[in-house]
């Protein structure tokens, strides 16, 4: 996989910042064996010298090392190189620490984009009238899931993306993104997207149909809330809303992965190593009970386990289409409420829930249940895209 002088340095990094947080965890535990009473962070004397310098000289390199291809980069500058693997592995990336990658603007860091093909489109009116040879006047637009990417959806027998832009008259687009971001944040950033999307497409857009896969989902059900709220004209034309394998009541792993920690600082020694799971996204900590508003994390410690207290954010007032997948019978049974597509429960990703006011009332029509399926395979299975296409086509 060829890297740019970008790609270093955004490794370089990440890497230094990698070595300074194993050696505070590394130091905190040393810090616990050495004084056993308390819950010391650092350690005294010579000890924490020998710490201080190791932080150090790791910060010096990174900069000496950053300083060095920033002047390669001006002096030969290359264009980007992109390949499907590269962007697999940076959209991965993404997924599990990109909220800290925007925060430090380090380049490996994805800015919310729309795309035609291989390509990010500028939504300017004069952009948008060259870029765009053929447009229609519906959009279909897929958003992709945790640590993925808009090249993953389909593969060389099935293009899903393909065949329902054929059966709607569509142009099919796709949104890239950072993935390890909240949830409400990202929402945020495809609503002012698909606001001049719509605006400045070169015919007037008749219809707009949104498919997320996964947590593109939830980021779409936010952008539709927050697009309202902020007053943008899309959320109110002809939209269609379709989820496929989407955690609306979030996702056992991530709950999982909260309980761990609680175990980890119940110990003294092994509280330390709780840092380590924290490194986990914010976008990873959404998906714990299925956050797609800001109050549910604003001025909040996102690794506090607590009950699922979220604020209840009800469907947009436009069709919603519900799809599940289950590895077990699709009957309801144990196998379906606990592993469901191997990573979201059946109930969660057909909104069903105990509380009224989290149910999300999807009527049975307008969901579908897929068994003996797993969750990836929502993203290329034609009985998946052919259930759409019922759906939505006219007809």
């Amino acid at each position: 996989m060829p890297l740019s002088l970008s790609d270093l340095r955004a490794a370089a990094r990440l890497a230094s910042g990698a070595v300074v947080g194993v050696t505070d965890v590394v130091e905190a535990t040393h810090a616990a064996i050495a004084r056993p009473f308390g819950r010391p962070k650092r350690t005294r004397g010579i000890t924490g010298f020998v710490y201080r310098m190791i932080r150090a000289v790791t910060r010096r390199v990174a900069l000496l090392l950053d300083g060095g291809l920033s002047v390669a980069g001006a002096a030969s500058p290359a264009p980007e190189v992109t390949t499907a693997a590269r962007d697999a592995a940076v959209a991965a990336l993404n997924g599990v620490v990109g909220d800290a990658l925007a925060a430090e603007g380090n380049p490996l860091a994805i800015r919310a984009q729309v795309r035609l093909g291989d390509r990010a489109l500028a939504l300017t009116p004069d952009a948008l009238a060259r870029g765009v040879t053929d447009p229609s006047d519906v959009l279909l637009v897929h958003v992709h899931g945790l640590c993925m990417n808009d090249r993953q959806w389909g593969d060389a027998a099935h293009d899903p993306r393909e065949t329902l832009a054929s059966a709607l008259g569509a142009t099919a687009l796709t949104v890239r993104y950072n993935s390890g971001r909240h949830v409400a944040e990202t929402g945020r950033d495809i609503a002012d997207l698909l606001d001049p999307l719509v605006a400045n497409w070169p015919r007037p857009v008749r219809r707009l149909v949104l498919v997320g896969h996964s947590m593109g989902g939830l980021v779409l059900r936010s952008a539709l809330h927050l697009g309202a709220k902020a007053g943008h004209a899309w959320p109110g034309a002809d939209v269609s809303l379709v989820c496929l394998g989407t955690p609306h009541h979030g996702a056992p792993l991530e709950r999982i992965g909260s309980v761990t920690d609680g175990l980890l600082e119940a110990s003294r020694y092994a509280a330390p190593l709780a840092r380590v799971g924290q490194i986990r996204s914010a976008g990873v900590t959404d998906l714990r009970y299925g956050s797609v508003a800001e109050a549910d994390w604003r001025d909040r410690d996102r690794f506090e386990r607590g009950p699922d207290d979220r604020q209840p954010i009800p469907l947009p007032d436009v069709p919603v289409y519900l799809v599940a997948a289950t590895t077990g019978d699709g009957r309801g049974g144990v196998r379906d409420q606990s592993l469901g597509d191997g990573l979201v429960p059946l109930d969660s990703a057909l909104g069903r829930h105990a509380d009224p006011a989290r149910d999300l009332g999807v009527p049975p029509e307008r969901t579908a249940v897929f068994p003996r399926m797993h969750h990836f395979a929502l993203l290329r299975d034609p009985a998946v895209t052919a259930r759409l296409v019922g759906w939505l086509a006219p007809g």
